[in-house]
């Protein structure tokens, strides 16, 4: 189970993740949706973890109407395929933005 921490305006937003060694505290990068499924991509911040390297974490997502959300494993390599081709969609989109509102600023 998944519990997302209060979300303010232009702050982070953490997670805290139930792995087989315990509660990972994570960092939401994005919510994402791909072929009417919803996605989400979190990076660990736990120091038992040693996320040096940047890992990100991809998982299905769910949120009821009551705001509670849920984490899906993705249960084959198609599956993390989809999340991950989203991602990396998402990530060019976020760089586009940042390069368009660069050159907004310098005219």
């Amino acid at each position: 189970m998944a519990k997302a921490n209060n979300p303010v305006e232009d702050e982070e937003i953490y997670m805290d993740v139930e792995t087989d060694e315990g509660t990972v505290t994570c960092s939401i990068i994005a919510i994402f949706s791909k072929m009417g499924k919803d996605y989400i991509a979190l990076l660990p911040l736990d120091e038992k973890e040693e996320n040096k390297d940047g890992e990100v974490w991809l998982y299905g997502y769910e949120e009821d109407s009551k705001g509670n959300s849920t984490l899906i494993n993705l249960v084959d390599d198609e599956e993390y395929e989809i999340a991950s081709d989203a991602f990396d969609e998402y990530l060019d989109a976020q760089e586009f933005d940042e390069l368009v509102g660069e050159d907004d600023e310098e005219e």
